[in-house]
């Protein structure tokens, strides 16, 4: 059996792209700036990250005006809220306990109580 840690994506485990992703998996878009203040990051901290996740197929950033003014809007792709899906059920299985195998009760009796 392997540990439910295997399933767990690097891409997205990192705690602010974690964060990032949860907030897109909670809206169908979200503008750059409120993502940038649910998150609590500056914004080239967010690009990074968002750049990353973009790489990875898991973010799609839209550009857009609105008037004469930049709108960058965030939204996660298909393969991006599945990969967060497996993600979160790997750490709530981890959190379970799965994985763990507890030793057999010992029949002496004398086994920690």
């Amino acid at each position: 059996m392997t540990h439910p840690r295997a399933r767990l994506d690097d891409t997205i485990h990192a705690p602010v792209r974690f964060s990032i992703m949860a907030a897109l998996a909670a809206a169908d878009e979200a503008d750059f700036r409120f993502l940038r203040d649910t998150v609590e990051v500056s914004d080239s901290a967010l690009s990074k990250q968002l750049s990353t996740l973009e790489g990875a197929g898991y973010v799609r950033v839209r550009k857009t005006f609105v008037g004469r003014r930049p709108r960058t809007f965030l939204a996660l792709t298909p393969q991006g809220r599945e990969a967060f899906e497996r993600h979160v059920q790997a750490l709530r299985d981890i959190a379970a306990g799965a994985g763990v195998e507890l030793p057999e009760p010992s029949s002496s009796g004398h086994g920690p109580a």
